[in-house]
């Protein structure tokens, strides 16, 4: 699915550099098929998506914004929000919220 977050993917969400690199927002064993299902995605270049490996903080957050963009879109479709924080609950096993 195309990002749900920006239609600007083919620039680094964080430096603004050309690439051609997705980063998955909410990403992990299973969560990354998710996330790209859900359009939980931004372009990263390789140099700021390293930093986001290595940096436990950039991760959490990552994670939430994926969250918060997932909540926003089933906000969007009608869902309450409580209704839609349940639903990324129960489509990625937790809330990062």
């Amino acid at each position: 699915m195309q990002s749900i977050v920006t239609k600007y993917t083919q620039f680094c969400a964080f430096c603004g550099k050309p690439t051609n690199t997705l980063h998955h927002l909410v990403f992990g064993i299973s969560e990354r098929q998710l996330s790209e299902e859900d359009g939980l995605t931004i372009g990263s270049c390789d140099k700021c998506h390293e930093f986001h490996k290595n940096n436990p903080i950039a991760c959490k957050m990552s994670k939430m914004m994926g969250q918060l963009a997932f909540e926003k879109r089933k906000c969007a479709e009608g869902m309450t929000e409580d209704e839609a924080r349940e639903a990324f609950r129960k489509r990625y096993g937790r809330s990062y919220l």
